[in-house]
């Protein structure tokens, strides 16, 4: 179990640094069918084994968003100014989708996860602009749209345990800025959500921590945190090369298959 959290963890790594997912899309799935398959669907574990993945991957995501964060900073890779109106508007978001999360059944959870995503890839194939070229320019929002925007974007996010990648993008990316800037300011975006969602998602679940066993600090399961962390890390430093040398257009094409991916896992486990 170890050694392939460990090899996702890894894969985590890479999607976190060149499409800003913050592994979730990766680590959910997996942890989601590991801690099903190891406890059985009907032991305490696994009647909140949703809970558990998403809680234990907004975590990983904290350390992983970090890390990603200072590669792109070192590589020239981000254009901050975007970034700032929409950070504080994403954490309050993120406390009300933890919440929601951990007051919701596992397989809704689960499955507003599938939703979503089929939602994000279709528009992203179907609705003119995340495809086509950007110059490079963001244009800015309005102040409603920003609040908007953030709130929206931490709640989804921390409700999925998926990072802000998968609306931070396509949000960005219809603004006028390239792929690079996109993912790259996705991993900055992430960090907000990340520390207040893992703080609610420990705090609010402290109870459960006896229930599910040791090793569990609220639904965060410590183990599989430390391994997936390592992986994480890993996974970054051999991507951080491949910063801005993808070409655009395959760039978002390749982030619109990792999406169907992650879909195609989710239906499937």
């Amino acid at each position: 179990m170890y050694l392939l959290l460990f090899l996702f963890g890894g894969l985590a790594g890479v999607t976190t640094i060149l499409f800003g997912f913050g592994g979730g899309f990766v680590v959910v799935p997996l942890l989601y069918a590991l801690l099903t398959a190891a406890h059985g669907a009907d032991s305490p574990v696994g009647l909140v084994a949703m809970q558990i993945a998403v809680a234990t991957s907004t975590g990983v995501m904290v350390i992983a968003a970090s890390l990603a964060t200072w590669r792109h900073h070192r590589a020239r890779a981000l254009e901050w100014r975007p970034l700032w109106p929409l950070a504080g508007y994403v954490a309050v978001g993120a406390i009300i989708g933890a919440s929601a999360a951990i007051s919701l059944r596992g397989d809704w959870v689960r499955w507003a996860f599938v939703m979503y995503l089929a939602i994000t890839i279709l528009d992203g194939v179907f609705r003119p602009g995340f495809l086509s070229g950007q110059n490079g320019r963001a244009r800015a929002m309005s102040r409603g749209v920003t609040a908007g925007a953030g709130l929206l974007i931490g709640s989804v996010a921390a409700f999925l345990g998926v990072g802000g990648s998968v609306m931070t993008v396509p949000l960005l990316r219809r603004r006028g800025t390239t792929m690079v800037q996109a993912t790259g300011l996705a991993n900055p975006l992430t960090l907000p959500m990340a520390l207040v969602g893992t703080a609610t998602y420990v705090l609010l679940a402290w109870d459960r921590s006896e229930t599910l066993g040791p090793w569990h600090a609220g639904y965060i399961d410590l183990r599989a945190f430390l391994v997936l962390v390592i992986g994480s890390w890993l996974g970054i430093r051999l991507a951080a090369p491949l910063i801005g040398r993808i070409p655009d257009r395959l760039h978002a094409k390749a982030y619109l298959v990792l999406l169907a991916c992650a879909l195609i896992v989710m239906v499937v486990v």
